[in-house]
């Protein structure tokens, strides 16, 4: 049975790092949370943490295991979620992954697999809630693109390529939103302090002093939904700690 009341927000990527703050901001602030991301064990340790650290907000949070770089996964969980709340209000693209490797090291593989979880998570989930946000006549689409995007580090060709995509997509989901109520921005970060960057790079590369909170980009993320930020349509506003 839909649930009608309060606003829903989808947050993928959400078992860590920027996915994770966001969704914990967004709970503070009352918002049912539809979580995404491949790991169930650490969804379910981020929506324990939402009970223990937001033990009065109004939301109810469930956690989506799926793979975002599987299209027909994406496609069934904003399916789910729609069928649970009957709604979406805003929804954060969080997913991605990026490796590190010369662009003569980049695999058919690696080419799929990055694709798939930055850009085409981002367009297909956009695109299987875009007739509720039509119906709706209100949503916001906040999506995490990167640094990299628009001052490249040696060695991340494909992140940077399917980061570019994201920043596209955005402003393309601005200018058709435009006149349905819809809103779209990009958040492109430097270096922040995830799992994901020490993937890639130790402490001694990247010490941490170097680098930002997750807090830091997940309140951006926030003020954008609730419209504590103003942000040109489409945009993609840099947050590099500068």
């Amino acid at each position: 049975m839909a649930d009608d009341t309060g606003k829903v927000a989808i947050v993928t990527g959400a078992s860590s790092g920027i996915g994770a703050e966001t969704a914990v901001l967004l709970a503070e602030a009352g918002y049912h949370l539809a979580l995404l991301a491949r790991r169930a064990d650490r969804l379910d340790q981020v929506a324990l943490r939402i009970a223990d650290e937001v033990p009065d907000a109004p939301g109810s949070v469930i956690a989506l295991p799926t793979d975002v770089t599987d299209p027909q996964a994406i496609t069934r969980a904003g399916e789910a979620v729609l069928e649970r709340f009957g709604r979406v209000d805003a929804l954060v693209n969080c997913a991605g992954n990026a490796p590190l490797l010369p662009i003569d090291k980049i695999t058919p593989e690696i080419y799929r697999d990055t694709i798939d979880a930055n850009l085409g998570a981002t367009v297909l989930l956009t695109a299987t809630l875009w007739p509720t946000f039509k119906k709706q006549r209100a949503a916001v689409v906040v999506n995490v693109s990167s640094m990299s995007s628009i001052d490249p580090f040696p060695g991340f060709a494909m992140y940077a390529a399917a980061k570019i995509g994201v920043n596209m997509f955005t402003q393309c989901t601005a200018t058709e939103g435009a006149k349905l109520g819809i809103q779209a921005v990009a958040i492109a970060p430097g270096a922040v302090e995830t799992p994901m960057l020490r993937q890639n790079f130790s402490e001694k590369v990247l010490p941490r002093e170097a680098t930002l909170d997750p807090v830091e980009i997940a309140e951006v993320i926030r003020d954008c939904i609730l419209g504590r930020r103003d942000f040109k349509p489409g945009e993609t506003i840099v947050v590099d700690g500068k």
